[in-house]
């Protein structure tokens, strides 16, 4: 009588361990793709911190005029105001500021565009620009990223360069003195 009982609670405990056995492995599988997708998150990105408040920054991130280009057409600093930037006759984009979060989030969508220097001059037609903004101790934090610009793009390493001067030097610049560096990349006389 006792093996009788015994067989079904050994077979039960054994589809038990195998099934936790199953989705542990599973899990380990799921942690380890996320780990890889983040790994080999190619998007770039770049970061500045500074002592000014979150508010601040949410601030100058909405005006790009002040550090990017004052060559924009329309509205830069609502939810859905679509605009226009361009520098000389390079680069051409229609954007569109997609989310806003108070102190916290900017993004732009990148509707339409235009490359002079590239096979494929759509290059960043579809991309959003990021800006996500956090404290860091008594500090501000505010990460840059451009989702679709990666390395295979044929822009990439002037746009890597382009955007980590207008977000190291003029953005960070406008937050900190309230004085954009437009020019960054012009060497002086």
């Amino acid at each position: 009588m006792k093996r009788i009982i015994l067989i079904p609670v050994l077979l039960a405990l054994m589809v038990f361990l195998n099934d936790s056995c199953r989705a542990q492995q599973d899990n380990i599988i799921f942690t380890k793709s996320k780990t890889e997708n983040k790994m080999n998150n190619q998007d770039f990105s770049t970061t500045i911190l500074v002592d000014q408040t979150p508010a601040e920054v949410f601030k100058a991130i909405n005006n790009p005029r002040a550090w990017w280009s004052e060559d924009i057409a329309g509205n830069t600093d609502k939810l859905n105001d679509e605009w226009t930037y361009h520098f000389g006759d390079n680069h051409r984009s229609k954007m569109k500021t997609t989310e806003m979060v108070q102190d916290k989030k900017v993004v732009w969508l990148v509707e339409e565009n235009y490359f002079k220097f590239t096979k494929d001059p759509n290059e960043w037609t579809g991309n959003q620009i990021v800006f996500e903004i956090s404290r860091e101790g008594n500090k501000t934090k505010m990460v840059f990223t451009q989702v679709g610009l990666v390395p295979a793009y044929e822009c990439y390493n002037v746009c890597r360069d382009a955007w980590t001067g207008f977000i190291q030097k003029s953005l960070q610049s406008l937050i900190t003195t309230g004085m954009g560096q437009l020019k960054w990349y012009e060497k002086p006389q």
